[in-house]
């Protein structure tokens, strides 16, 4: 057992998830604060032993978001909540500010040791590394009994350093040491030894829990993790849908499953609850507004269709032919009618509650308003129809402006027309009118006049949850604002009304935009056309 409780030696692989840290750093992953909780509680309910939070020392929002996961989900019963930090003193005490409510809690830092990024980047020695390492972590674990030490780009680096600075970091109290292979450079063959190498020969490796963290640049990150595992790691850090920086980062789902499917290989577990894992990837997905490809492995669209005659005839034969795993296992069920327009108030809490929702007082009354409205649409009322629903109209980002009403007229002849109603954040009534390419286009240019915030569409992405007429369509959308760098934000929604679904995923990527800006704090200005109605009641 090492100084935290924890058996190095165990065939528990620690799950520690990423996707509010590494995972946000995707292009257009922007998530606030309230979004961050949902995903931090999901999370938990899964079934992670970490949940690596943020970047505290980033901005005052992350460490703020950070501090509330800490204080409503790092529970005694929950996971450890971790913040990242640099081998900086204020980084860390940043990371110990955000974390230290959480009942588990820990400080993750890190630094280069590779030669590239010693030389190019840290412009320091390699003994000034091993100060600075030995230094650093003793200061962290001075706040917290948990600490755990990246040496950064260590798949660069040579193996020998690695090792003195392994060994240091051990000396000065760090419980868990990571080898993450920053760019995704390394071959499971190579990573593998690495870490025969490293648990091996570093002094005091057996007392500690070994980690690994790998990227997907050549697309090997799940082979590159698992074959770290073999070697010896009994932490593997992950993301949900492999969300990452460019071509992103371990698949959570994809590793789970990987030792679920075949223990008899592997002969390691999880605590994860596998029945979560759908539900999870699909609030990460509607959050970021960063689309799953529909091919990924486990939570793709298609992971478990067949199309091909041959398959088809397989499986009305026996499931296991062409199905490894079955659809359950991952939380994806086949029930069709789950609730109708005469269900009533309690039934529809008492699903909502199953599928991991819990709703009360006026949140539920709303809720329940808007499943009537869906049910008055639709014949059948599926369990995706609800979480799309949910997850739009209630774990949205925080509204500047509110849809009121949209009207759209096209054809062919004629001239694609679309007029907005908007509620700003003043209480005031925006009304714009606009001609596009077509209807969404024409909704789209509607807003942007009212706002008046320069973007540009990069992505506009249309799926439908359900099948037949009356399915109930998903929006996926993402912008980049034109200005301060050209950061994107994503964007979900969902109706019957592809038109009225595609408005609201544009006019959430958009408020993700203004909450970033602190464009609440001002009254909008809105061109010479737009019309401003007063303040509603």
């Amino acid at each position: 057992m090492d100084e935290s409780g924890v058996n190095p030696n165990t065939n528990v692989i620690r799950i520690f998830d990423t996707t509010l840290r590494d995972g946000e750093q995707s292009p257009g992953a922007s998530l606030s604060s309230a979004e961050k909780i949902d995903i931090a509680r999901q999370l938990a309910r899964m079934g992670v032993d970490i949940i690596e939070a943020g970047f505290p020392a980033a901005s005052p929002d992350d460490l703020e978001a950070v501090r509330r996961i800490a204080h409503e989900v790092g529970t005694p019963d929950g996971p450890v909540i971790c913040g990242l930090a640099r081998a900086h003193q204020n980084d860390i005490d940043k990371a110990w500010e955000a974390v230290q409510a959480a009942a588990k809690p820990r400080i993750h830092t890190f630094l280069a040791t590779s030669d590239i990024h010693m030389q190019h980047k840290l412009r320091m020695t390699r003994e000034q590394v091993i100060e600075r390492t030995r230094e650093m972590v003793a200061y962290a674990r001075a706040y917290c009994e948990d600490v755990e030490f990246s040496p950064e780009d260590a798949c660069r680096s040579d193996p020998d350093f690695l090792v003195q600075v392994l060994t240091v970091a051990i000396e000065a109290g760090a419980t868990t040491l990571n080898i993450p292979d920053t760019v995704g450079y390394i071959t499971p063959h190579e990573y593998g030894a690495l870490m025969r190498k490293l648990i091996t020969e570093t002094p005091g490796g057996d007392r500690v829990i070994w980690s690994v963290h790998c990227h997907d640049d050549l697309g090997m990150a799940t082979a590159n993790t698992l074959a770290g595992l073999e070697a010896g790691a009994r932490q593997a850090e992950v993301t949900m849908n492999g969300i990452g920086e460019r071509a992103g980062n371990t698949s959570l789902e994809e590793v789970v499953m990987a030792l679920h499917t075949r223990p008899n290989f592997y002969q390691f577990s999880t605590q994860i609850d596998t029945t979560q894992i759908a539900r999870t990837s699909r609030m990460v997905s509607n959050f970021t507004g960063i689309a799953v490809q529909p091919n990924k492995a486990i939570v793709g669209a298609n992971a478990f269709s067949h199309e091909a005659g041959i398959h088809q005839d397989g499986m009305l034969k026996h499931q296991a032919t062409y199905e490894i795993m079955t659809p359950e296992t991952v939380g994806l069920t086949q029930s069709n009618l789950v609730l109708g327009k005469h269900s009533g108030r309690h039934a529809f809490r008492v699903r909502l509650q199953e599928l991991g929702y819990e709703m009360e007082g006026e949140e539920l009354n709303q809720a329940f308003q808007r499943f009537k409205e869906l049910a008055d649409k639709k014949k059948v009322v599926t369990d995706a129809d609800i979480e799309a629903l949910i997850a739009v109209e209630f774990y949205g980002p925080e509204e500047v402006f509110h849809l009121e009403g949209i009207q759209v007229a096209c054809g062919q002849p004629g001239m694609p027309t679309a007029t907005v109603r908007l509620r700003g954040p003043d209480g005031q009534i925006y009304i714009q009118a606009a001609i596009g390419t077509g209807p969404v286009d024409a909704a789209f240019q509607a807003i942007d006049r009212i706002v008046s915030v320069p973007n540009t569409l990069v992505e506009y992405r249309v799926s439908a949850i359900t099948e037949g007429i009356d399915a109930l369509g998903e929006v996926t959308v993402r912008i980049r604002r034109d200005a301060n760098g050209g950061r994107t934000f994503g964007g979900h929604g969902a109706d019957t009304d592809i038109i009225v679904a595609s408005t609201k995923a544009y006019l959430a990527a958009v408020n993700k935009m203004l909450a970033y800006t602190g464009y609440a704090d001002r009254a909008p200005e809105g061109d010479a056309a737009t019309v401003r109605v007063g303040t509603t009641a």
